[in-house]
């Protein structure tokens, strides 16, 4: 089992093969390979990531399959069902970090401005649901001199979300809280340009 600076470690180092094009994990896996992982998995880490096609954690970080216990959901937000997701995978499999994985012209995030600023016209009330979920992070930024730069707004309010979901996870379950104290597992921010394909991992 890796540590969670040793998960972190390779994540960074997977990164850095994306952004330059020297990945290693392109190759289709063989019908032995995949008979070989039914039996069980082995992830060494755990991504909470944007639902947005254009951010697969496991190309983005140069991962195969079995490597990453990813969830997906739109605006990389923390509810029940992410939250018992994480558990299950801290649990069952030794995770040792989580990874917030937020990206730019995140559209959970514009979609979330442009109803705060529109409020005559909401999404739908699913859509409302996470909308809701990352208001707070756009609420408080909306009080500021961002309010006139929507494209600064926008990127610091990515920002904004990742570190509350950050906080969600480590403060809103009993489970996580006890193996964070016990020095068994991390919970890490980091945010994705979809410009250049490099992750910043954020330590806060």
């Amino acid at each position: 089992m890796l540590t969670a600076q040793e998960a972190l470690e390779r994540l960074k180092i997977g990164n850095q093969r994306f952004v330059s094009g020297e990945t290693t994990h392109h190759k289709q896996l063989s019908h032995q390979e995949r008979a070989e992982m039914a039996g069980d998995q082995n992830p060494f880490a755990i991504v909470l990531g944007c639902s947005d096609s254009r951010v697969p954690a496991e190309m983005v970080f140069d991962q195969g399959l079995g490597d990453l216990f990813v969830i997906r959901v739109a605006g990389n937000v923390v509810a029940p069902s992410q939250v018992g997701s994480v558990e299950f995978a801290a649990e069952r499999y030794d995770c040792a970090v989580v990874v917030v994985l937020g990206h730019s012209h995140c559209g959970a995030i514009q979609a979330t401005i442009d109803t705060l600023m529109n409020p005559a016209s909401p999404p739908s009330q699913n859509l409302m649901s996470i909308v809701n979920r990352v208001r707070p992070s756009v609420e408080t930024l909306l009080q500021t001199e961002l309010k006139d730069d929507l494209a600064k707004l926008c990127k610091h309010a990515v920002r904004s979300n990742v570190f509350a979901s950050v906080n969600q996870l480590r403060h809103g379950s009993a489970v996580l809280e006890s193996l964070i104290a016990k020095g068994k597992l991390k919970v890490v921010g980091a945010e994705y340009s979809l410009e250049t394909g490099e992750v910043l991992f954020f330590d806060f």
